[in-house]
């Protein structure tokens, strides 16, 4: 279970045994946050790396993603562009891989963007801990 909370403009993520740790391996931290995006749910390349303490650094995220072994459980295919838009070229196999996915779960697209403020995971969050202050 992963609980977040938005307080002034940085986020706080919580995961069972407490804060995530910071780590040295950058890519593993991008991985271990992005392991916790729930089914159903999309977050953006820089709200990853916000989460991570990677200010500024969105494009970090895509590098780790683009390493990522073929065979690995990280649901990657949760991670969209600031648009809610597929970053992968649209007429190419890793763009419909990445739709299909994201089609199993549970995620619909108008056009070719996600509605972000129905789907995203952190607006979610924020939205919920505005309603209870």
């Amino acid at each position: 279970m992963v609980e977040a909370c938005v307080a002034a403009s940085h986020i706080y993520v919580w995961t069972v045994s407490g804060m995530m740790p910071k780590v040295n391996d950058n890519y593993q931290t991008v991985y271990e946050t992005i392991r916790h995006v729930p089914k159903g749910k999309v977050v953006t390349y820089g709200e990853i790396a916000r989460l991570c303490g990677f200010i500024n650094q969105a494009r970090l995220v895509g590098y780790a993603l683009r390493s990522l072994p073929s065979r690995s459980k990280i649901p990657w295919h949760r991670v969209i562009n600031s648009q809610g838009r597929i970053s992968f070229p649209k007429n190419s196999s890793a763009y419909r891989q990445q739709k299909r996915l994201l089609g199993t779960d549970g995620i619909r697209f108008s056009g070719d963007k996600v509605d972000l403020e129905k789907y995203g995971w952190l607006r979610n969050i924020y939205l919920e801990q505005k309603i209870k202050r």
